[in-house]
């Protein structure tokens, strides 16, 4: 089976891969795992104050409950109370010995036998919620067996009533309260967890998992317009999330076509420069030829073909370069600026006649000194030169305007700043179209006139790029498009800078 056969089968295992995970380790099971536990936590936080809050009404209904019986017990005339009276008391309010003190004095209203010890004394009227808590966990963990006595005040009356008591049924009742409660916040956690769970995951699990889902769909066929998502009319950030992802993969499609399109042109360009080799070969040797003609006419034009036909040739061998997204290093060298742009106006023509035996009308303005010299590659920095005048030639040669008095200029001049060479290419033409200005440098999308590809700017932007250059479009004024191109020299040592120094003075 070959890697295009097996890629499909990967990107439906990773279209199901979703589908096949465990519950648990869903996005939605974790959720309900975290607001469970989450729920719990809240409810052991609100349980431990609770409990304490507990442990203190049980005591105080004791209390209440031991003191009502106090008052019958104290209003009796006889001093002796029977033991069996004092025994039902007792009985009824659960304790073992019950007492009143009031004015300093303490009398023992009833008592079935006296405990050796006293293992905890217990003040209803402390309510400080540290030691409330402690004394609560206290009677859970260590409980049971103890004796306590628990004392306070009987209403607003100042007298004081106290009891002897056993812990076991205070910790029981604290057990069977904690149960309850343990049991009701599990419920009321389900609860609130599934409620939760169901909000959520229609808000928001449901919502990602189209999006993820629709991702690897996507992935699956990046060209299919279908595959685009379409987002919700939400106004969350889960909507906009929907159509950022729309946007961007419209956008990733548009990429894909134009990648098509150029490696399209790559194929059909390498095609053509087969046989534009053999043609190009052909005319080398018919220009050799031409070389050993006496004729002074021919002998003067003779190396200005020659050089332009050897540029083609190396054009042909190069083209393809670009297709790939290639373009060879640059070879630099101390290049005259002057001569380069002069072979670009010879190359240009713009004396002769275009199209229905009109002339061009621009006028060629080489303003580069005779001594500028550019530390360039001479064949690259021709290509950028060249595809800069062409498109200003051809912008001026197709401007709808046709009053003669209309100034066509072409100028190029040149200038450095310390080690940077300026170069600027300016006319006089109706200017570039706010598209073009968008997309300057790029392929397909750059070009200023209808029917252009843009390629000649996407070009000259990578060459200058190669020198470790920068090309820019200067605003104007008025009409026109200028463009300034900035190139560093190279680091030369001191032995060469002062070998140029000398030649140029």
């Amino acid at each position: 089976m070959t890697a295009t056969q097996q890629k499909p089968e990967k990107t439906d295992m990773q279209l199901h891969a979703g589908r096949r995970l465990p519950v648990l380790k869903r996005l939605s099971g974790k959720l309900l795992r975290l607001t469970l536990l989450f729920g719990l936590l809240a409810e052991v936080m609100i349980f431990v104050p609770t409990m304490a809050d507990m442990r203190i009404r049980w005591l105080s209904d004791r209390l209440n409950t031991v003191a009502a019986a106090s008052v019958v017990l104290a209003a009796s005339d006889d001093k002796d109370i029977p033991q069996s009276v004092q025994d039902d008391v007792l009985l009824a309010t659960g304790t073992k010995a019950i007492a009143l003190r009031e004015k300093g004095a303490s009398r023992l209203l009833a008592v079935s036998e006296m405990p050796s010890k006293v293992d905890k004394h217990i003040d209803i009227t402390v309510t400080d919620p540290v030691t409330v808590i402690r004394d609560a966990f206290d009677t859970l963990i260590n409980g049971g067996h103890r004796v306590i006595r628990v004392y306070g005040p009987v209403g607003d009356t100042g007298k004081i009533i106290e009891l002897l008591t056993s812990d076991a049924p205070l910790r029981n009742a604290m057990l069977r309260y904690a149960r309850n409660v343990a049991l009701i916040s599990l419920f009321i956690s389900l609860i609130t967890a599934s409620l939760v769970f169901l909000a959520i995951s229609r808000l928001l699990i449901r919502p990602i998992q189209r999006m993820s889902a629709n991702m690897l769909a996507f992935a699956q066929a990046p060209d299919d317009p279908q595959k685009i998502i379409k987002p919700e009319q939400r106004e969350d950030e889960l909507g906009i999330a929907q159509r950022e992802l729309a946007d961007m993969q419209r956008q990733l499609q548009r990429t894909l076509s134009e990648q098509k399109h150029l490696a399209d042109l790559g194929l059909a360009v390498s095609k053509i420069n087969h046989d534009m080799r053999n043609i190009l070969a052909s005319a080398q040797l018919m220009s050799d030829h031409l070389a050993n003609t006496n004729d002074p006419a021919i002998q003067r034009f003779v190396p200005k073909l020659v050089r332009t036909i050897d540029r083609a040739i190396n054009y042909s061998q190069t083209v393809l370069a670009y297709g790939g997204t290639q373009e060879a290093p640059p070879q630099r060298r101390r290049v005259k600026l002057r001569t380069v742009v002069s072979d670009v106006e010879e190359m240009l023509d713009l004396d002769a006649k275009m199209g229905l035996d009109t002339k061009s009308g621009i006028d060629f303005k080489n303003l580069v000194p005779e001594s500028f010299e550019i530390d360039v590659d001479p064949d690259q920095f021709f290509r950028i030169i060249s595809n800069l005048c062409r498109n200003s030639v051809q912008a001026m040669s197709g401007d709808s305007r046709s009053d003669p008095s209309v100034v066509k200029r072409l100028t190029i001049t040149a200038g450095q700043i310390g080690t940077t060479s300026i170069i600027g290419v300016e006319d006089t033409g109706p200017g570039l179209p706010p598209k073009a200005r968008e997309n300057l440098f790029t392929a397909f999308k750059g070009s200023a006139r209808s029917g252009g590809t843009g390629l000649g700017l996407a070009i000259v932007h990578e060459l200058v790029r190669a020198h470790g250059g920068t090309i820019e479009l200067r605003e104007n004024e008025g009409a026109g498009t200028s463009f300034e191109i900035r190139i560093p020299d190279q680091p030369v040592s001191l032995a060469e800078w002062r070998s140029r120094r000398d030649s140029m003075s």
